[in-house]
């Protein structure tokens, strides 16, 4: 008998990843397409959810398909970026570009006056994580303000994967853990929506029903499978956000597991055994049904490498190459990855980028270790957080493209002074997905993708990166009112553009 196959497909904020996995978790068939997104205003990052979302996820589900060479799929499991916010009308249609998660940063007035309405530390209580950027209520009171219209044509609140499941099944379905991040929409511990709350922020919203990523709630529909080619009838899981299901790629399941996910953004998962809200954290409900999570999550990470890419010129891999010859602390640089300010644990949108130090004497080599330094210390930054939630990460994994050479991991671990486990493979969210799919189907995963590597921190160097680390901390608050004013004259000067 054939064995079934379980597909992945995942889409990010640059790129959208698809995977073909057998039962046993070896890769049959991978996919991607590369895409961007829209800065129509500064603060704004939107996706075009028909152009972006459906039609590549379409084109790699053909491609996935044509290389199963007729074996059976026995389901299939979808992620996305996220929390976003897509306005959709009944029948599920865009209504406007999705706004995507906390790099867009809009709503910063709303979440003041939310904060008025229900209290700062109700919201913390309740919901599990402040109101931030991140979060999804602010982002609909927005709507409701500037853009009235379509705020009263808006009845299904979609983000990336609950927009796929619903053009692939027809069900309205959130799971549990993107719903958690609907702050302040969502009780955390009833595990249910915090429906006198979302009354008065969208009384005219329909809620979705809710569900764990790993339950099947459809199945393919006829007009569906025309549409990509897949099967009628295969069973489709809730799906969630996309770093809920890196962490799930790499086996980060148990509680004190970790994920450190180097992407676009740097993003980091820790399994919990109860929620314990943090001011500078996200509490959210994990992707493994009953599950908790504390996450951290950095404005950027891969997007700073990429933009120093692009301005000094060369690839990837001959700028680490060039890095790893600059002896530790870019021979006096100490840069502040806030290039589109920063989320946790400073929840500070206009914050800025800074690079101290520089001289007529530094190159490109210097300043790309900065960049990787710096964002080494934010990762550090972030998991002194987490340990002040009494959530001590007891193992690191490590995933994503960013883990690629050696000489990131390598800095990231000794900084923090922990070491970083490697698993075979590091495609990322769309392998949870399969990973997801498989589950719901009675497979045993366990034995997925498993640890082939462990970075381990040198003790002399995590000491040399001490004091760098305590004027990285130090530096952000002595210059954050410039970063500030700097931020407000950026704002100024797009709306004179625009006048």
């Amino acid at each position: 008998m054939t064995e079934d196959l379980f597909a992945g497909i995942d889409i990010g904020t640059s790129a959208a990843k698809g995977v073909l996995v057998r039962a046993d978790g070896s890769v049959l068939a991978r996919a991607e397409r590369a895409h961007g997104v829209s800065t129509p205003r500064p603060g704004w990052v939107e996706h075009d959810a028909e152009q972006i979302w459906w039609t590549e996820f379409a084109d790699i589900a053909r491609e996935l398909l044509a290389a199963a060479g007729g074996a059976r799929l026995g389901g299939l499991a979808v992620s996305g970026i996220g929390p976003c916010l897509l306005p959709a009308d009944a029948a599920g249609d865009p209504l406007r570009p999705a706004i995507l998660y906390g790099v867009d940063t809009r709503a910063t007035a709303e979440i003041e006056e939310l904060n008025g309405e229900f209290g700062a530390a109700a919201v913390l209580e309740r919901a599990g994580s402040p109101l931030t950027t991140q979060a999804v209520g602010p982002k609909l009171r927005w709507l409701a303000w500037n853009e009235p219209d379509i705020a009263a044509r808006t009845e299904l609140l979609l983000m990336a994967s609950s927009f796929l499941v619903h053009r692939l099944t027809g069900r309205y379905v959130l799971d549990h853990q993107s719903a958690s991040q609907c702050a302040p929409m969502y009780d955390l511990r009833k595990r249910e929506w915090a429906s006198d709350w979302c009354e008065v922020i969208a009384p005219w919203l329909r809620l979705p029903e809710l569900a764990w990523p790993t339950e099947v709630v459809g199945h393919v529909t006829e007009s569906a499978a025309a549409a990509t080619g897949l099967p009628a009838g295969l069973p489709v899981t809730a799906g969630t956000v996309d770093a809920w299901a890196e962490a799930a790629s790499v086996g980060v399941r148990a509680p004190g597991d970790a994920m450190v996910m180097y992407g676009t953004t740097m993003f980091l998962v820790q399994v919990l055994t109860e929620p314990r809200p943090h001011p500078g954290l996200w509490t959210t409900c994990g992707a493994w049904p009953g599950t908790y999570t504390a996450a951290a999550g950095m404005a950027t990470s891969g997007a700073v490498t990429d933009w120093l890419r692009a301005l000094v010129g060369g690839d990837f891999a001959e700028l680490l190459a060039a890095a790893a010859q600059v002896p530790l602390g870019s021979r006096g640089l100490l840069m502040l990855p806030y290039f589109a300010g920063e989320r946790t644990p400073l929840f500070d949108p206009d914050a800025r980028g800074l690079i101290a130090g520089l001289t007529l004497g530094h190159g490109r080599a210097e300043l790309y270790r900065a960049a990787l330094e710096s964002i080494a210390y934010g990762v550090r930054h972030n998991l002194a957080a987490m340990s002040e939630e009494g959530g001590q990460a007891e193992r690191l994994v490590a995933v994503g493209g960013g883990t690629r050479g050696g000489l990131w991991t390598q800095i990231v671990s000794d900084v923090t002074g922990l070491p970083q486990q490697l698993t075979a493979e590091t495609i990322g969210a769309c392998l949870g997905d399969a990973r997801f799919a498989a589950a719901a189907a009675g497979v045993d995963t366990a034995a997925w993708n498993p640890v082939v590597d462990t970075v381990i921190p040198d003790p002399d160097r995590h000491e040399q990166y001490e004091p760098f680390y305590r004027h990285y901390r130090e530096l952000y608050t002595a210059t954050a009112d410039i970063s500030h004013f700097l931020a407000r004259e950026q704002h100024r000067a797009h709306r004179s553009g625009e006048s």
